[in-house]
């Protein structure tokens, strides 16, 4: 199974990326959106876990444009957030 971790603090990265290797996965990672959307775009992947605040471009911009082009790898974005309003903007945005 391959993964793709969009997250821009690199210490939630390397825990993310040596758990999920120690469980046999593939990861790749980018630390900014626009380079995240671009990984997603031209690789196959089986799950992306996709930070919500992001630079260049944030998460749900990300996830926006991968549904806009049709790609519709499971997402699981990460976020400090907890509002319901932001909740529901991501389960609407795909």
């Amino acid at each position: 199974m391959k993964i793709l971790i969009i997250e821009d603090d690199t210490k939630i990265i390397n825990f993310l990326k040596k758990g999920l290797e120690e469980e046999c996965y593939i990861v790749d990672y980018s630390t900014n959106g626009d380079e995240g959307l671009y990984l997603a775009s031209v690789n196959q992947y089986d799950l992306i876990l996709l930070d919500v605040m992001l630079p260049i471009k944030d998460g749900m911009e990300v996830c926006r444009s991968l549904r806009a082009s049709n790609i519709q790898i499971p997402i699981i974005m990460l976020t400090a957030k907890d509002s319901i309003e932001d909740k529901i903007k991501g389960l609407d945005i795909g």
